[in-house]
């Protein structure tokens, strides 16, 4: 099951599960995206439908950020005119959870959630005495850097 979405002016195939990076989206959903301009609907025995009124898309929204830098770079020869921008292109990554189609809802299967690491506990030191300590971890002296001679100075001209 997937379904053909327009969205930014631009077409997806998506499925339930599916994770696409989409024209940035405004901040006030809240998490979650409903696509109203579908294009088409696979069937569940392969045929490819055109959307119905009653077809839905809907998907969380995981991450918002910015793509990679794209140079553009305006020259013309012989005038001496150079111009380099850059551009980063915002966009909103959505996990696509369900596509509703005639009656049937196909939904993505639940993400596992994320275990929280347990703290490591701190070392547990044994009693030595503080001499034994500092000699073990004083770090070994390096040897003296050599000098560099003296440079003779040059003799002063005659005017």
């Amino acid at each position: 099951m997937y379904a053909v979405i327009r969205s930014g002016g631009k077409q997806y195939r998506v499925a339930p599960g599916d994770v696409i990076r989409i024209e940035s989206q405004g901040n006030g959903t809240h998490g979650r995206v409903e696509f109203g301009d579908i294009l088409a609907v696979s069937a569940v025995d392969g045929q490819i439908e055109k959307a119905k009124p009653d077809t839905h898309v809907i998907g969380e929204i995981v991450e918002q950020g910015r793509g990679d830098k794209i140079l553009v770079f305006h020259y013309k020869r012989k005038k001496q005119y150079k111009k380099l921008r850059g551009h980063r292109q915002p966009f909103t990554a959505v996990r696509i959870t369900e596509i509703g189609f005639d009656g049937q809802s196909f939904k993505a299967p639940d993400l596992p959630k994320k275990e929280a690491k347990p703290k490591k506990a701190a070392p547990v030191e044994t009693e030595e005495p503080k001499e034994v300590k500092a000699q073990a971890k004083a770090p070994a002296k390096k040897a003296a850097a050599k000098k560099a001679a003296a440079k003779k100075p040059t003799p002063a001209r005659k005017k």
